[in-house]
């Protein structure tokens, strides 16, 4: 039991096998030292033992929300998703914005943990402290979009009032290895395949119904002063303050013409640095600006909405007549994001922006992750080319036609080429001996930033605990934006320690949970005052940072107990040799990774890529007896 504000002090554990429900509350210890949304989850996972079948009943998927979640707190409406990959085998947690995090805690729960498999599907239904098991079975087979509109007139609510939604599409149901949990305003858990695990325990959805009544600070002082404060940091930033210009004006997307510009867009599965490179080189019809920021928002924009206790409105939502196969198709969508562009888009080898709009919108309604689903589209074009996939059929570069119609072949598993692709980069590789033309790292793929270029996201995506990704550590707010400071994005020393010191601030704003947007604007002075005046408690700046560096490095322990060590902390081939060159600003570039792995490992006192005993023990993380391990004894994953 906790007595910390923030917290209502209520968990479902969900035991699907058994139709069960019980109720517990929050381990004050726990919550002291894990903070909460990430962090909590993430303990949770790890307590139910590392050695466990992604898609079995054993393996927990923990919806958890923070302290600071539902509040008053800027951007507090987000909720992290915690659970065992099946795309990577590692730890992960995947978030989302909206209301669904705001409308847990509304409803009187820290979180949601789910385990088991129920006979049939089923959807759980939240209100008043109290979780109801109810019949899916007439939902089963339906996008996202029909979910959620059947289940918003099943239990008599209002989206955007009373009622948020997390759900899945046939991706989720056919076990598509990157499948994602999306909400009733296509916000997506996307990453690491969560929407695979909630279909493999039948669970369709999960709706909630409550009031608006935000948790009240326990010392009003302390989180009014850090209030005012972060809200005139976020005022005053360019890259957030509202109407401004920045996420404000442009959304994510603000940052295509940004990485075109610096030749820092990885296109054609990351054979060129930009789309200039490419139209240079081949003559090709292709160029970033027409799918960037700039041009939605003068194109094809048409609403601006946004998440609980957000000024920013960084979605951006859009409208598009598209002629696909001779058929003319309207779809409004929202929202037009920069890595979903990105990887549907220039590194499948076109900018066609209402295809991808198209593309967007179906990925959402399948539940499908849009950076795995367009980098693996990418993958399947450049094997088509190099004569792997001839059983298969194969894709051809920029056919943006029948990519729009390849993402519910894959979430459905239709034909050859759909199955083969659902099952991620590395299984992929693994059975077509194409890991020269896998982009991933762990399992997982890149984002939109070239490691040639944006040496910091380098070392970021060869470490992150969850497989390559850009949000554990965002070095490009320093690389670009020149958040806390400008750092020379080509300079490989001194990104070790930067990343580190970005992956633990993030693991914080996680476990709050907050949005990252939040680290442009506000540091951890902000971050200190809001959540003590919120918890009542009175840690220092240190003391949060600490937190946030114990999350990371429980993270990596469970990922140590499954044998992954520093030889998996690598980049794909492609970015560390010099044979593939940009024609601009990276011409010649590679990433330096291993001098950046061992300032990194030396900051982190890690052991080629383990966490020693000596640090567990640092960080007070308890991992029980006789599980420690050594160097010496971790080894590379087996394929699960």
């Amino acid at each position: 039991m906790t007595e910390l504000g923030g917290f209502q002090d209520r968990l479902a554990r969900i035991d699907l096998s058994e139709g069960t429900i019980d109720y517990e509350s929050i381990d004050e210890e726990d919550a002291q030292k894990y903070i909460g949304a990430r962090g909590l989850g993430v303990k949770h996972v790890f307590d139910q033992g590392p050695d466990v079948d992604p898609l079995g009943p054993d393996n927990l998927l923990a919806f958890m929300n923070g302290p600071l979640s539902g509040t008053q707190v800027t951007m507090s409406g987000r909720i992290a998703v915690c659970t065992k990959s099946p795309l990577t085998g590692t730890v992960t947690d995947s978030h989302h914005g909206g209301w669904s995090g705001a409308r847990l805690k509304w409803a009187g729960f820290d979180g949601l943990l789910v385990e088991g498999q129920a006979d049939d599907p089923v959807y759980a239904y939240v209100e008043d402290g109290e979780v109801e098991l109810r019949d899916a079975s007439h939902l089963w087979g339906d996008g996202v979009h029909e979910t959620r509109d059947r289940l918003e007139e099943e239990v008599d609510g209002s989206y955007g009032k009373n009622l948020s939604l997390m759900a899945i599409g046939p991706g989720g149901e056919n076990e598509v290895k990157y499948a994602c949990i999306v909400n009733e305003d296509d916000r997506a858990s996307g990453r690491g395949g969560t929407g695979c695990v909630m279909g493999s325990k039948n669970l369709k959805a999960i709706v909630i119904k409550s009031s608006t009544k935000m948790p009240q600070p326990a010392d009003q002082e302390t989180f009014r002063e850090g209030h005012q404060q972060a809200m005139q940091a976020i005022t005053e930033s360019e890259v957030t303050a509202p109407n401004e210009g920045g996420l404000s004006q442009y959304g994510t997307n603000v940052l295509m013409n940004i990485g075109e510009e610096m030749d820092g867009l990885p296109t054609k599965n990351g054979r060129y640095t930009s789309t200039e490179s490419m139209r240079e080189s081949e003559g090709v019809d292709i160029d970033a600006e027409r799918v960037s920021g700039e041009n939605v928002r003068e194109n094809i924009l048409v609403d601006e909405p946004t998440c609980h206790s957000c000024p920013v409105a960084c979605k951006k939502e859009v409208e598009v007549q598209a002629m696909h196969k001779g058929e003319e198709m309207n779809v409004r969508m929202e929202s037009y994001e920069y890595e979903s562009a990105y990887s549907l888009g220039p590194n499948s080898g076109h900018t066609d922006r209402d295809a991808i709009a198209l593309m967007i919108d179906r990925c959402n309604d399948m539940g499908v992750d849009t950076i795995d689903t367009g980098n693996m589209m990418a993958m399947a074009m450049e094997m088509t080319e190099e004569g792997k996939l001839e059983d298969e059929g194969g894709l051809d570069w920029g056919d943006h036609e029948t990519m729009v119609d390849m993402i519910e072949r894959i979430a459905r598993r239709e034909d050859d080429l759909a199955d083969l692709l659902a099952e991620g980069p590395r299984r992929v590789a693994d059975r077509k001996e194409a890991h020269d033309n896998s982009l991933a790292v762990k399992g997982q793929t890149i984002a939109a930033y070239d490691p040639r270029c944006l040496k910091g996201m380098g070392i970021g995506y060869a470490t992150s605990n969850r497989g390559a990704c850009h949000l554990r550590g965002y070095t490009p707010a320093a690389e670009i934006l020149g958040i806390p400071e400008k750092v020379d994005p080509y300079e490989y020393e001194g990104k070790g320690e930067l990343t580190a010191q970005f992956q633990d601030l993030h693991a914080i704003s996680d476990s709050f949970d907050i949005c990252k947007f939040n680290a442009f604007a506000e540091g951890i002075e902000e971050y200190v005052l809001q959540y003590n005046g919120m918890t009542g408690r009175d840690v220092t700046e240190d003391e949060l940072l600490q937190a946030g560096e114990r999350v990371y490095n429980l993270e990596r322990y469970y990922n140590n107990l499954l044998g992954f060590d520093g030889d998996d902390d690598s980049l794909p081939e492609r970015f560390l040799e010099d044979g593939i060159r940009g024609q601009g600003a990276s011409e010649g570039e590679f990433c330096e990774l291993d001098e950046m792995k061992d300032e990194y490992y030396d900051y982190r006192g890690w052991v080629d890529g383990v966490v020693p005993d000596e640090k567990l023990d640092e960080l007070e993380i308890d991992v029980g007896p006789g599980t420690g391990v050594s160097a010496d004894d971790s080894a590379a994953p087996a394929d699960d």
